[in-house]
């Protein structure tokens, strides 16, 4: 990885925490507030392909954590990433009231992902044009991948009203 970005990165931001897991990876960690000025930042460096956006519950710690994976198409003149380096941009947003800036102003294809990551998460993507549901048709009073979800509740209050097949029905 280039040390002259990871230099620039620490000098731009402040509260930014940078290491390098591997030769071809770099990995950011900034407060909620930086995220867009982070990723406007590298993508001005040519990190200009965003992978995806992810998130993870951290429930016991009571914060969810956005990742956002963004490597670069290629090399230009005026860039300065390498084909094959990965930048992973990791921020914590507290699980209750979870509320981020969209990046769909920077990275078009965010889209899906942040519609995803608030419909199965609850993460409220401001300036978002539509965060309607992608996947599911029903509502949730608890979104289905945070891990206070109970699956088996929901299995139970869902799929409980059905019969279950005996064998007496098998004989048709």
């Amino acid at each position: 990885m280039d040390r002259a970005l990871i230099d620039s990165l620490s000098s731009t931001f402040d509260a930014l925490r940078v290491e390098v897991p591997r030769e071809d990876r770099l990995t950011v960690q900034a407060p909620r507030d930086a995220v867009m000025s982070v990723l406007s930042f590298l993508k001005g460096r040519g990190y200009d392909h965003l992978h995806m956006v992810s998130c993870v519950d951290w429930m016991e710690e009571g914060q969810f954590e956005l990742v956002y994976v963004l490597s670069a198409y290629g090399t230009g003149q005026d860039s300065a990433s390498n084909p094959g380096e990965e930048i992973i941009l990791k921020t914590r947003i507290p699980r209750e009231l979870p509320t981020v800036v969209s990046s769909i102003s920077l990275f078009k294809n965010a889209e899906p992902y942040e519609r995803e990551i608030h419909e199965l998460f609850g993460v409220r993507f401001e300036g978002h044009p539509r965060l309607t549901p992608l996947f599911l048709e029903r509502d949730y009073e608890i979104p289905p991948f945070r891990k206070d979800f109970d699956t088996r509740q929901y299995v139970e209050d869902f799929f409980g009203s059905i019969p279950p097949v005996g064998e007496e029905d098998q004989d048709v």
